[in-house]
């Protein structure tokens, strides 16, 4: 056996053993009853805050609940509680122990990631899962073929079998969420409620961000939005961030020439490596680049900008649903590719313009034309089937009130 080889057999015997240890709390917690008005929620496996699609049911089961329905609670799971949550939002430190407790309470869990390996799930509990894509670019479960870790696969196949249902708002996913989540039970085509805001919060978020941040209320806004790099391949994954060549002094230039106005350029970091975001600000002495990577809704700030970039992050097609302008800045392609798998759209397909550096991005820019854009946008919407329509929220929150009644 090849020293790689031992040392992956290695790391896979090592995390499956402490997954059997992880899952003991879960059946001891098991002498507890199911609380059927309880709700346990997450972001990124914890490490995120309130936000994505989980956020919008939350929101959504608050409203019925002051409207005099049933009372349902809601139990957030959070690495760091002290981040910012609503008072009516219980947030809970995700340790493996309150974690174990509160899992094996509750009648429904709600997610936008996978859940711990090793984690097990009540014959009575209802887990959906809302995943943190309504489209995705980067290859992701089979898709990425060889490149694949077998204990990414492992991990992806146990969450998997602890689903009841995947939310779907469109029917791109219903076709390739299966083999990209390892996930082949029951898709739900509600819509994905991190979605609603794109349809009824344009105005609203426009205003909240710029009285914010003390930005005028005319100045125009450009979200900057570049996932993370390396490490995938490895037994423990490293991230870092990586923005290459971009000249944000450039990019505002050229945005101001094409779009006339003032910008700012909103910095959102992947929340993997939003660390990494002060040293970055730091080199800018303009003033015109805001620092937004610790701010966890992610759709809220796409609602709030005008035009949005990034290289790979699938939230280039829910800004796309506003028909707002989006760019594709991809230095490494190549690199990428080799590390991650090939992507699931050929760059050239998409209806984005793609610069493989600065001057094609000022290019680009300069060159954009709305009118033939929002063309190629609504073409490439209709081949992907796109149902969202802003009511995913209260589609879901319908379903988990119809489980609830059946059961009492």
């Amino acid at each position: 056996m090849k020293k790689q080889e031992f040392q992956e057999e290695w790391y896979i015997y090592k995390r499956k053993l402490k997954a059997f240890f992880h899952s003991l709390p879960f059946y001891i917690c098991r002498v507890f009853p199911i609380n059927t008005h309880k709700i346990v929620m997450w972001t990124l496996e914890g490490k995120g805050g309130y936000g994505d699609s989980p956020k919008y049911i939350a929101e959504e089961i608050i409203k019925r609940n002051r409207g005099g329905k049933e009372k349902y609670e809601i139990i957030w799971l959070a690495d760091d509680p002290e981040k910012e949550f609503p008072a009516y939002i219980k947030t809970v430190r995700n340790t493996l122990w309150k974690r174990a407790y509160h899992l094996s309470t509750a009648a429904f869990w709600i997610g936008n990631t996978r859940t711990d390996y090793g984690t097990r799930k009540r014959h009575n509990t209802i887990y959906i899962q809302t995943w943190h894509a309504i489209v995705g670019l980067k290859p992701i479960g089979k898709q990425r073929g060889s490149r694949l870790p077998r204990m990414a696969r492992i991990v992806s196949e146990y969450d998997s079998g602890l689903i009841d249902y995947v939310l779907s708002g469109n029917e791109w996913s219903n076709k390739m969420w299966p083999d990209g989540l390892l996930y082949y039970g029951a898709m739900l085509q509600t819509g994905v409620p991190r979605c609603d805001v794109l349809f009824y919060g344009k105005d609203q978020m426009h205003r909240k961000y710029r009285e914010k941040y003390d930005l005028p209320q005319d100045v125009s806004i450009i979200l900057y939005a570049p996932t993370f790099r390396g490490g995938s391949q490895s037994g423990r994954r490293s991230v870092n961030a990586d923005i290459g060549s971009l000249n944000f002094e450039k990019l505002i230039d050229a945005l101001e020439r094409r779009f006339g106005g003032t910008w700012y350029v909103f910095l959102r970091l992947h929340p993997q490596v939003a660390e990494e975001s002060h040293s970055i600000i730091e080199k800018e002495k303009n003033g015109r680049v805001i620092d937004v990577s610790h701010y966890a809704d992610m759709n809220e700030l796409i609602a709030a900008s005008d035009v949005f970039l990034t290289d790979y992050s699938s939230s280039i097609f829910e800004s796309a649903i506003m028909m707002q302008p989006g760019f594709l800045f991809v230095e490494d392609e190549e690199e990428y590719v080799k590390d991650r798998g090939e992507l699931v759209f050929r760059l050239k397909e998409l209806p984005f313009p793609v610069a493989y550096d600065m001057e094609g991005l000022e290019r680009h820019i300069e060159m954009f034309d709305q009118t033939q854009y929002e063309s190629d946008l609504k073409k490439f919407m209709e081949m992907l089937g796109m149902f969202e329509d802003g009511m995913a929220s209260g589609r879901v929150v319908d379903l988990i009130e119809g489980i609830a009644e059946k059961k009492n």
